[in-house]
């Protein structure tokens, strides 16, 4: 069993919980001496052997198919081929994606803005990317794509799925997606760059509580959720909603990252098992926490995921925060992307992660001790359109009425969070354990003072 205390300065593993993932160069190779080793019970001459008849049938289809075909494109097909054996998440890249996932890692790409996966065999919306236009087109998490551009999406890998949905801003692409009942909605948008900030809104809601809008893990995340907080609490916040909801996850180190600054020294924060239980890995708590005495509520739907259910796990698991919200999504496992010889790559699952009491989410998910219901699903183009129309009566009072000019939406500023009812349940409750606080301390110095 490996205890990490992990050093970030020391060398920056790629893990991806969700989003993002290891990259790791190695190469395949057949074993030079048959019988060498041992894997699983496997022989390495039983692995030749069967090498072999892959080999014989490729030469077979070489030379006695009806047409010339390329060798590369049988061995990737076969390689998607094995993929698709085993779960949902591992697929191959082929060059052009295993390009398109190191340009995700920087965080802008072209697209609709989905985080998506293959669950119970079917391609399914994780989240929604808030500000994209897959969020404000109303796309939710668990709608299932049934279709892209008209075709059935049955047979697609998640690879050809994400190249599907991917492009060049400003063209368009169209969707069927059916949602639980059986509903089913057919929607075209229009792709934009899509330009990842892990921290989306960060300010104060009401009297001293602070909401920070977090939307992705990235390398910065735990540097900008610090200087946000920090410049909140010098405002005078004593207490922290962190939004989760939405959130795909990303790197794992990111998550291992922040959770030390809520956490106190040696607090374990998740630890992953691989396909050998003896190879347990264990990620600690290694400083006093930055923000070890703020009131936290984190809200959770589900469509928190991946490395954003290790957060809510870590805090809940040490009872460091209450988690207010819903199921969250239940990604469990980690992806390694390990390159091969021609620039193609296996994104493969490689560990299972644990919360600290030994809760694996793998289609499960995180219970929040708090369940409370969303608010009715608006999309922010919906709030902007209530805007503008209540803009358009007030300027009808005055002498010089103007038409709204649509691209000044984006300067409207928008107060959502207190019609959030899940925002208000948590603000409510923070106030409620402060009334409690200090009612408390005046009862015991009341009795102290008698």
């Amino acid at each position: 069993m490996k205890k990490r205390e992990h050093s970030f300065k020391v060398s920056r593993k790629y893990f991806f919980a969700g989003l993002s993932v290891l990259l790791v160069i190695c190469a395949f190779s057949v074993p030079s001496s048959p019988g060498a080793d041992k894997t699983a019970g496997i022989s390495s001459l039983d692995i030749f052997k069967q090498v072999q008849m892959f080999a014989d049938a490729i030469s077979l289809i070489n030379s006695e198919y009806v047409k010339e075909i390329e060798v590369k494109q049988l061995i990737h097909g076969a390689i998607r081929g094995m993929m698709k054996t085993l779960d949902g998440y591992s697929q191959f890249l082929d060059e052009a994606a295993f390009k398109d996932i190191r340009e995700e890692t920087k965080g802008e790409f072209g697209g609709i803005g989905v985080e998506i996966g293959i669950r119970d065999g079917v391609l399914t919306v994780i989240t929604p990317i808030a500000g994209t236009p897959a969020s404000e087109s109303g796309i939710e998490s668990g709608d299932k794509v049934v279709k892209i551009d008209g075709d059935i999406t049955r047979d697609l890998t998640l690879d050809e799925a994400v190249r599907k949905l991917r492009g060049e801003a400003g063209t368009e692409v169209s969707i069927t997606v059916m949602r639980d009942g059986g509903e089913m909605l057919e929607i075209t948008l229009t792709r934009a760059v899509i330009k990842l900030k892990s921290v989306k809104v960060s300010k104060i809601i009401s009297g001293d509580i602070a909401y920070i809008k977090l939307v992705e893990f990235q390398e910065r995340t735990a540097k900008d959720i610090d200087s946000s907080l920090t410049l909140l609490k010098e405002q005078g916040a004593s207490a922290l909603i962190l939004d989760l909801r939405n959130n795909p996850g990303g790197l794992l180190d990111s998550a291992i990252e922040l959770s030390d600054k809520f956490l106190a020294k040696g607090e374990l924060i998740v630890y992953t098992e691989g396909r050998d239980p003896e190879e347990r890995t264990e990620f600690f708590s290694t400083m006093n926490p930055e923000h070890g005495v703020i009131d936290i509520i984190a809200l959770v739907n589900k469509g928190s995921a991946s490395a954003a259910e290790i957060l809510a796990g870590a805090l809940q698991d040490n009872k460091r925060a209450l988690l207010l919200g819903e199921t969250t999504f239940g990604k469990g496992s980690v992806q390694t992307v390990i390159s091969l010889r021609d620039n193609s790559a296996l994104r493969l699952t490689t560990a299972a992660y644990y919360t600290p009491s030994g809760r694996n989410l793998m289609d499960k998910g995180i219970e929040p001790d708090i369940y409370v219901a969303p608010s009715p699903r608006r999309s922010e183009k919906d709030d902007k359109d209530d805007v503008r129309e209540e803009r358009s009566k007030l300027f009808e009072k005055v002498e010089e009425v103007r038409s709204p000019d649509p691209d000044d939406a984006d300067d409207i500023s928008l107060e959502p969070e207190m019609e959030d009812e899940q925002i208000l349940a948590a603000v409510n409750i923070l106030k409620g354990v402060r009334m409690f606080e200090n009612n408390k301390r005046k009862f015991t110095h009341d009795v102290m003072a008698e």
